[in-house]
């Protein structure tokens, strides 16, 4: 059966800016589940393996979909590079949950989409705006997070975040592209504005869809004990833990290989087995 791969659809999002979106399913008359992956920190859509990863959801029966969030830095012209530094600036968490509803909404309405089986994949930061979306979308039947964070509170603590507010900006270093990566103080503003909204574990605790939580024991960007938390945090959730696996299991960017990872693939294959049987 024929693989349909459709590249950089253009989504409008009136609340933010126009952005771009990928799906891959299979040319079927079946109605598919939609799975929906939301990428994470410093992510887009085309980083690494995530086309790869996107291909084996498509050929196990799914209508699989990932975008790029319209302040993440990469533009509608050039979604594989950095370009949109101001852009990647003015990012938070509003937007990024204002772009992953214009997602839902536009694929949820495709003739090919079982709109009654909806599945979010968050990775990293994506995994906690993922976590807050399912809590509050009742659309959504399905949460898998990938070695997500327990909570957005990941800001400049004391003299460094009063200094961020002085000078009104702080640079993050991207180690691969070697760009310094702007965050203006509005991105902390929103989230004191939105406090109880950003609660991670509250809505991990709230949240009725049924929950995957997987992690790398070897992840040095987010700790395994935050995937053990939201574990706790939601009693009913199933805990993954890949021994040895890193941040991104084992994917790098660029990806040259044909296949996945190793560790990548073990996490596509678990996701894959865990919607098949909670979503009969």
């Amino acid at each position: 059966m024929n693989l349909i791969i459709e590249k950089n659809i253009y989504l409008e999002n009136k609340e933010t800016k126009g952005f771009l979106a990928d799906v891959f399913y299979k040319d079927t008359e079946e109605k598919l589940p939609l799975i929906i992956f939301v990428h994470g920190y410093k992510g887009y859509k085309d980083w690494g393996a995530w086309n790869l990863m996107a291909e084996k959801f498509a050929e196990a029966g799914f209508f699989f979909v990932k975008f790029n969030f319209s302040h993440n830095g990469t533009t509608t012209d050039d979604p594989y590079n950095f370009g949109d530094l101001e852009a990647f600036g003015h990012n938070n968490y509003s937007k990024e949950l204002s772009d992953l509803d214009v997602v839902i909404d536009h694929f949820s309405k495709d003739a090919r989409v079982d709109d009654e089986k909806i599945v979010l994949i968050g990775h990293s930061r994506g995994g906690g705006i993922s976590i807050i979306k399912t809590f509050e979308d009742e659309r959504i039947n399905g949460l898998i997070t990938l070695a997500s964070v327990d909570t957005l509170d990941r800001f400049p603590k004391e003299e460094a975040l009063e200094n961020w507010k002085k000078n009104g900006v702080y640079y993050a270093l991207n180690g691969r592209t070697q760009q310094e990566m702007p965050h203006y103080y509005q991105f902390y503003e929103n989230y004191e504005q939105n406090v109880h909204r950003f609660d991670v574990e509250r809505a991990t605790e709230m949240a009725k869809a049924h929950m995957l939580i997987i992690h790398g024991t070897d992840d040095d960007a987010v700790e395994v004990k935050q995937a053990e938390h939201l574990h706790i945090l939601h009693p009913n959730s199933e805990l993954f833990l890949i021994e040895n696996a890193n941040h991104t299991f084992g994917a790098k960017e660029p990806w040259t290989d044909t296949d996945l990872p190793k560790d990548l693939n073990t996490v596509t294959e678990k996701c894959i087995n865990f919607i098949k049987e909670k979503l009969k």
